[in-house]
């Protein structure tokens, strides 16, 4: 079975896709930016990613988000709630994580079938 890697790196790929699912790396939006900003940023990129591996939201699998502060978890569910395509919404955690830098506030994780 072949693996494709979309935006490939020396450090780390966007997405690999391997049979037929698509991992995304840890997407983060504007640092600095709102967490609705940021969440906003993040959700762009995910259509963006699963557009070029030839899927969409309505495929996602899972979904890991990592916030900074669970204080903004509302302000993250409300942009996550217009965007989640509701009936076919995935499996999902939310956990606090210290992110990559303190201007990041929101982290997205997915997993989506092709």
């Amino acid at each position: 079975m072949t693996i494709r890697r979309i935006e490939a790196g020396p450090r780390m790929s966007q997405a690999v896709i391997h049979g037929n699912i698509v991992y995304l790396a840890g997407q983060v939006g504007t640092a600095g930016a709102s967490v609705t900003k940021q969440t906003e940023d993040v959700l762009a990129s995910i259509d963006r990613l699963l557009a070029e591996a030839g899927t969409d939201k309505s495929k996602i699998l899972q979904a890991i988000i990592w916030m900074a502060d669970m204080t903004d978890f509302a302000e993250m569910n409300a942009a996550w709630d217009k965007w989640v395509d509701g009936p076919n919404a995935p499996a999902r955690a939310t956990g606090e994580a210290k992110l990559a830098t303190p201007d990041y506030k929101v982290e997205i994780i997915i997993t989506a079938a092709i």
